[in-house]
């Protein structure tokens, strides 16, 4: 008899104790693996910092939080399995994105199993469309954003009078150089396209379009490339060894840490833009910045690029609208950040626009020693 009262106390004790909170679960698919990989691991590596650092400090809602990262090979159809795992592993979010295609195809799957999902660096409009994610928000800047910006230098700056285009052909490329004819006709562009070449995004011999390039003479040639670990530094190789004269221009972004380590000074004369540098105006001056530099270098042993900012900002803004509305809800968090101004990032203060994406400010740069990853500020 004593020993079944005793029992069932232990039971009712039991039972008043209140359930012991659960780890929120941070996601992440990325490519980590194959010709983006080394760039996919620089933007996980940022993201689990970041987790880090909020354990640190106790935690989000009194709660650790836990990261669960998996790899998307670059391949539409193996993101859409790893979206479906991170949804039976109930993650609480999603960050996600370097190849526009496999975030297109993986939207659909996060959003119907109810996860939200940040978009850290692909640049398609379409993921920002609302078709497939309502709730669609990305940190890294657009196609439309990054367009306007080269198609301006290009035109007003360079005075170009022949361009030409090397074009990764898929939503990415192919969107990306629409939206840079578009801001041509925006800006009365005077010359002309001479010549469109077209590559796959696990090309690495690019000798043919060059050479089909080189006998165009175009003053600019304006390149999309997002295999940043191996392809690109191949091109940019490749397009010094074919002695073109023209200027290589590369899309915002493209220009990483991974293509000064493996083409060097190749890249030397290279024009680009981007939205984030750890040693250039403003971001020294900004402390969260600086203050993720420093945390990064130490970690890692080298200084973060702009795709390790971006997924250090996509914690950053996901955590303080968690904490801001004391709820991991889907529609709440994401209606805390669309339209709304967030303070206290590694890009400083920033503005979301109603669809979601984040607000970009640019500097126009050109790589003066590939070697070392030295950059001259243009235009900013």
């Amino acid at each position: 008899m004593h020993k079944t009262k005793l029992a069932l106390a232990l039971l009712a004790g039991l039972a008043s104790m209140p359930a012991m909170a659960q780890d929120i679960k941070v996601g992440t698919i990325f490519p980590l693996s194959g010709g983006a990989g080394p760039d996919g691991q620089t933007v996980t590596n940022a993201v689990k910092l970041m987790v880090q650092q909020i354990n640190d400090k106790g935690g989000l809602l009194g709660r650790k939080l836990t990261m669960i990262s998996k790899d998307d090979e670059s391949t539409p159809a193996v993101g859409v399995s790893r979206a479906n795992e991170m949804i039976a592993e109930k993650a609480d979010v999603v960050i996600e994105g370097w190849n526009s295609p496999v975030t297109l195809a993986m939207q659909p799957i996060l959003a119907r199993g109810n996860v939200l999902d940040i978009t850290a660096v692909s640049k398609s409009e379409l993921i920002l469309s609302g078709e497939t994610n309502p709730y669609a928000i990305r940190i890294n800047s657009s196609n439309g954003f990054d367009a306007a910006v080269i198609a301006k230098y290009v035109v007003e700056t360079m005075k170009a009078k022949k361009v030409a285009f090397l074009t990764q052909n898929d939503v990415y490329g192919n969107g990306f150089q629409s939206a840079v004819e578009a801001e041509f006709k925006k800006l009365n562009f005077s010359g002309q396209v001479v010549m469109t070449e077209k590559f796959a995004f696990k090309d690495t011999d690019f000798r043919v379009q060059l050479t089909n390039l080189k006998g165009a003479i175009p003053d600019a040639v304006i390149v999309t490339n997002s295999s940043n670990s191996s392809g690109l530094p191949a091109m940019v190789e490749q397009y010094r060894q074919a002695d073109i004269n023209s200027t290589f221009v590369g899309a915002v972004g493209i220009m990483l840490t991974t293509v000064f380590k493996v083409a060097g000074d190749a890249n030397n004369g290279v024009i680009s833009a981007d939205i984030f540098f750890p040693d250039l105006p403003p971001f020294t001056t900004i402390p969260e910045s600086k203050a993720f530099v420093a945390a990064y270098t130490k970690a890692y042993g080298a200084a973060p690029d702009k795709s390790a900012a971006l997924g250090a900002a996509a914690v950053q803004v996901w955590a303080q609208a968690v904490e801001s509305t004391k709820s991991l809800d889907r529609k709440t968090v994401a209606d805390a950040i669309r339209g709304k101004p967030v303070k206290g990032t590694v890009f400083g203060d920033v503005q979301f626009l109603p669809n979601g994406q984040m607000q970009p400010h640019y500097v126009v740069f050109k790589v003066v020693d590939g070697k070392n990853a030295k950059l001259e500020a243009l235009q900013q």
